[in-house]
């Protein structure tokens, strides 16, 4: 039994639960290369994956500034400006007076932009369909059933995540 969790949050690990967690951790390396390839694929072919991430995001949440939406993919507010300085050239993103505050902007997904995101929700849903088209209707219902719990937890963890892998690396770097 291995003690983990935060001060906020103490958890007690079975063996079975670790077990449990290196199996996920295996699943999400695995479908992480495919992504990793299915974006690079993508980039060569003009869509950058970064591009249809920010967009969505902005679809989500509304009309954001842009530390708001580097906070909210987690990601370094500079690359989200250099990023989203090229959607705005690409015609994808416009920058708006910030109604709260006419002196900032925030950046709202354009109708190109829009149709973008939906273009490729589309083709990617159909290579899922495909992925899973031999399965039983149940077993596709059950299974997005409990990945998409599984996706609203990670969200939930992934603070907690970044820091105790970010704490890792650096105890790790002390020791070289």
């Amino acid at each position: 039994m291995v003690v983990a969790g935060t001060d906020s949050e103490p958890a007690v690990l079975t063996e079975e639960q670790i077990e449990a967690g290196r199996r996920l951790a295996s699943a999400i390396f695995g479908i992480g290369k495919q992504q990793a390839t299915l974006g690079h694929k993508m980039s060569k072919a003009g869509v950058d994956r970064s591009t249809i991430l920010l967009l969505k995001t902005l679809v989500h949440q509304g009309p954001s500034r842009s530390s708001a939406l580097a906070a909210a993919i987690h990601s370094d507010p500079s690359t989200v400006s250099r990023q989203i300085a090229a959607m705005v050239r690409d015609g994808l993103v416009e920058r708006m007076a910030d109604p709260e505050d006419g002196r900032a902007s925030v950046l709202a997904p354009t109708e190109a932009g829009k149709a973008l995101l939906e273009e490729q929700r589309r083709r990617l849903g159909l290579a899922l369909a495909r992925v899973v088209q031999q399965w039983a209707p149940e077993d596709v219902d059950r299974f997005l059933d409990l990945l998409e719990r599984f996706v609203t937890d990670h969200e939930r963890q992934l603070p907690t995540m970044i820091n105790e892998c970010v704490a890792f690396a650096a105890r790790s770097e002390g020791e070289k």
